[in-house]
């Protein structure tokens, strides 16, 4: 690709990164050209956000439900998984998934709230009066 061909489409990453390009000049070597993005990854980008929108809809329903506690919903915000809440907060997973349960989540020392809380860089207010 030429350096005049790079894609410049806007993307949900615009003004925060760009990508790395390797483009011929006009002398037909390689040099690095920098792209804003591409309609393809910009449109699977886009995809992503809609899914991740998704679930964290999903999560705070489910947590005003009071089928979860906000474990759930700020670990889904913060698009965490169970090895990283678990490295931040020193926990097994198996005990995170008992603390998404509300009725376990109610019993937690405030000791323990706030490991969660730090994890999540959040107040341990936040944490515990959660109202979505």
């Amino acid at each position: 690709m030429e350096k005049k061909n790079v894609p410049q489409d806007k993307s949900a990453l615009s003004g925060y990164t760009r990508d790395v390009c390797y483009v011929k000049n006009k002398d037909g070597k390689y040099e690095k050209a920098l792209s804003t993005g591409w309609e393809v990854k910009a449109e699977a980008l886009g995809n992503a956000w809609d899914d991740i929108h998704n679930r964290v809809e999903e999560a705070k329903i489910a947590v005003k439900n009071g089928k979860k506690s906000p474990i759930y919903y700020f670990f889904e915000l913060k698009l965490m998984d169970m090895h990283v809440i678990s490295g931040y907060t020193g926990f097994w997973s198996f005990t995170i998934k008992r603390h998404m349960k509300p009725h376990v989540f109610k019993k937690l020392s405030n000791r323990k709230l706030q490991k969660y809380a730090d994890a999540f860089d959040i107040s341990l207010e936040e944490l515990k009066n959660f109202n979505g």
